[in-house]
């Protein structure tokens, strides 16, 4: 679990980067395939599920969304548009993070 929240701020960080390059469709790519609801097989989120308490796993599904929300959001091309959805990304990561720990 904690490798794959490393690889989702890694992740953010990267779209980050292509942001401020003006690679909007690169960004939009990776948040798909890294953070959206199709990345959900690869992180193993089925599996992991079952030890995260019901808030938790539904800060995860609210970020999982708003990051395909993200790739449609970056597709269209508009940059300003496109941080105003990688900060719906951001607040459930800070939402989840805020309310539980790993112990």
């Amino acid at each position: 679990m904690m490798s794959n929240m490393r690889d989702h701020l890694a992740t953010i960080n990267e779209i980050l980067h292509l942001l401020s390059s003006d690679e909007l469709s690169k960004a939009g790519e990776i948040a798909e395939k890294r953070l959206g609801m199709t990345s959900l097989t690869s992180h193993g989120a089925e599996h992991m599920a079952k030890f995260m308490p019901k808030g938790m796993q539904q800060a995860g599904t609210s970020m999982h969304k708003a990051a395909s929300q993200f790739a449609l959001v970056a597709e269209e091309g508009e940059v300003l548009l496109a941080y105003k959805a990688l900060q719906e990304i951001t607040n459930a990561c800070v939402t989840c993070h805020a309310g539980y720990r790993i112990r």
